[in-house]
């Protein structure tokens, strides 16, 4: 149980910065999407 708990605590953060990182890039992609699909119509 002790092994599961330590890689938790290490894949945590990790997990929390991609999720970040994630959120990011994809508000900024759709934003980029709805520009590109804005200016065809």
């Amino acid at each position: 149980m002790d092994l599961d708990l330590r890689l938790l605590i290490v894949l945590l953060p990790v997990l929390a910065a991609g999720g970040w990182a994630f959120y990011n890039v994809g508000k900024v992609a759709l934003q980029q999407l709805q520009n590109f699909l804005n200016k065809e119509a």
